[in-house]
């Protein structure tokens, strides 16, 4: 049995065939590669050239299913493929020489391609530039297939492989001998433009994660220099030495003429240099980055406000006050670093430290003249607290809370998702903004609970549910569904639910809206309705990010990421196809921008909530409210 695999380099075998079988090849170009034809002898691979194309047709196998190619190594299997069907450009097609033509398309072709199975990571890496097929005008490839394949690789590689490992393959594969002949020097320079355009790809997907990588760093100057020593035998680089430029904002003191070869004895490390303006220090970085900070004003409340990683705690000190409406000077911050140990903070101690962590728990705590600390129970702020709750216009509110999530999601990226679930580097804020979305969504939850409880009269309770509810109507509308499902579960907390005098004077219009909303919520078969709403929304849009964890986590746990010491590149294609719903909830395609105006004074209740996260007291106030019969 025997086929063309229409792939550089790659020798198809069929798995069923054993060591000293007869295998055909239908190329000349197969055997290119002495040490190709090396590696097969030494599997007992004998070859034969076949004259006849009719072979290929009447002896291919029935579906792509039951072909599988495996490329072996030393006696070991380093790469398994799998075809698949694919269609292109018929000109990148008849470039190419491969594939079968399909007759009732002039446009394109039809024709077999191979997709990894599994393998090792250098086979992948060597695949996949294999495979990339370039436009000679514009350096951008051509084929769905190779997008998806090298997106996918791109987005999961942290999985297999670190980055200072890619960064070496990458540079092995670009600084490969030069060819002698001008086929080879062609293929030379087709060879070096796939490279360059994988780089940068990546470092238009990650360049956030990459700009604080001191091996990408490194990497970047030497591949930029042996480009630019490159430049003045192949011109063609040009385009690719800009697109560089541009991603990674590096600069060329020197233009191509002056690149003779005369000149190309000087040192070319002294003509390469950073941008003043270019990719920021790891410190400065950091400091931009926000977090959730927790000032708790009793021993199980808490004032969420976000903040920046280099807040100081007279910062935070002004903030609360503010909003306890205090004067600044009765205040003090303190950290309980350990149990029965206690930090007074001064004025200008920052309260994280480098790995985005606080100092210890903070406590807002007054302070006499003898600076002796007590704790902050009491305030006529939160006595007022649901009259000014009530106050408020939902839809205002849910403008809020929106405006709020989508700042933080919009900056999530998808391979946040990859860390988080791999777990491989959990102490290297690869998921800042994605746990602090998750944070936010536990807060909007207890927040819910809070308020409900901390309203002591029972037709004042009656309005904050109904409020909450059109909140969450408001905020599905505005397609915003982590907010959504945050709500519709702290109205169905324990503490909540089970205050039946309460929902017994619901009117019935809103206990009917709730049951619609709630029923979006059912996690029955699989979150269906919630699946099936969520769809039918145009981007952007806010999903509920817990499930879509659990989705990767079950993609996770449900198979092996390696077989045999060869990468499951199976799994990590569905895995990166589902987080790249981020990417298109992010999309904005049409101008249907999901944040609107909101009023400062909706703005300034929301970005300082009041929680109670002690289920213990939660339940304690609900028993207060309507005890148990």
């Amino acid at each position: 049995m025997s086929w063309d695999c229409g792939l550089k380099y790659m020798f198809s075998v069929s798995p069923a065939l054993q060591q000293g079988s007869i295998c055909i090849l239908h190329d000349k170009e197969d055997l290119s590669r002495l040490e190709m034809v090396q590696r097969l002898a030494k599997d007992g691979c004998r070859f034969l050239q076949n004259h006849s194309k009719a072979l290929e047709r009447t002896c291919e196998p029935q579906s792509d299913e039951a072909v599988r190619v495996c490329l072996r190594e030393r006696g070991h299997d380093v790469l398994v493929l799998q075809r698949v069907s694919s269609e292109r450009p018929a000109l990148a097609a008849s470039a190419r020489g491969g594939g079968r033509e399909d007759d009732s398309s002039t446009d394109s072709v039809v024709s077999d391609r191979y997709v990894v199975v599994s393998g090792t990571p250098e086979k992948i890496l060597e695949h996949l530039l294999n495979d990339l097929t370039l436009d000679d005008y514009q350096g951008t490839t051509q084929g769905k297939e190779s997008d998806t394949l090298l997106d996918d690789f791109l987005l999961t590689y942290p999985v297999f492989m670190s980055t200072s490992d890619l960064c070496q393959a990458l540079l092995g594969h670009y600084c490969t001998k030069r060819c002698r002949g001008k086929e080879d020097r062609k293929e030379a320079l087709e060879r070096k433009r796939k490279v360059l355009h994988l780089v940068s790809q990546w470092m238009s997907l990650c360049k956030d994660f990459l700009r604080e990588d001191e091996h990408v760093k490194l990497f970047m100057k030497t591949l930029y220099r042996y480009v630019l020593d490159d430049l003045y035998e192949q011109p063609a680089l040009e385009t690719d030495v800009r697109e560089l430029q541009k991603l990674y904002q590096l600069r060329r003191r020197h233009t191509v003429d002056e690149y003779s070869p005369q000149r190309k004895s000087k040192a070319l490390f002294h003509q390469l240099s950073l941008k003043e303006n270019g990719p920021q220090s790891r410190g400065t970085r950091r400091e931009n980055k926000e977090v959730l900070c927790h000032v708790y004003i009793t021993m199980d409340s808490y004032l969420s406000m976000r903040a920046h990683v280099g807040v100081v705690a007279q910062e935070l000190l002004q903030a609360v006050a503010e909003r306890m409406d205090v004067p600044q000077g009765e205040l003090a911050l303190v950290a309980v670093t350990y149990p029965g140990g206690r930090l007074l903070l001064q004025p200008q101690d920052r309260v994280f430290s480098n790995f985005l962590q606080p100092v210890g728990r903070l406590h807002l705590c007054r302070k006499d003249l003898g600076e002796v600390l007590y704790p902050f129970t009491d305030n006529s702020e939160l006595q007022q607290r649901t009259a000014r709750l009530l106050s408020l216009n939902t839809w205002d509110v849910a403008v809020a809370l929106t405006n709020f999530d989508w700042t933080i999601f919009d900056s999530i990226h998808e391979q946040e998702l990859v860390y988080f679930t791999f777990s491989r580097h959990a102490s290297s804020n690869h998921t800042a903004a994605l746990e602090l979305l998750l944070q936010r969504c536990d807060e909007v939850q207890l927040w819910v609970i809070t308020e409900v409880l901390l309203c002591p009269t029972l037709c004042k309770r009656v309005q904050l549910i109904k409020k909450f509810i059109k909140i969450a109507a408001h905020c599905k509308a505005q397609r915003n569904l982590n907010c959504f499902f945050a709500i519709i579960m702290g109205l169905n907390a324990a503490a909540v639910s089970r205050l039946s005098q309460t929902w017994e004077k619901i009117p019935g219009k809103f206990k009917r809206l709730f049951s619609e909303l709630d029923a979006v919520t059912d996690p029955s078969l699989n979150h269906k309705a919630y699946r099936d709403s969520f769809k039918k929304m145009k981007a952007p849009k806010i999903p509920f990010l817990p499930l879509l964890l659990k989705d990767i986590t079950f993609l996770h746990e449900g198979n092996k990421t390696f077989h045999d010491n060869l990468v499951n590149f199976e799994k990590l294609h569905m895995i990166a196809d589902t987080v790249r719903l981020i990417r298109q909830c992010q999309k904005d395609h049409m101008g249907n921008g999901i944040t609107q105006k909101s009023s400062s004074e909706v703005r300034a209740y929301i970005d300082y909530l009041h929680i109670i996260d002690n289920q213990q007291t939660l339940f304690e106030l609900s028993h207060r409210l309507e005890p148990r019969a």
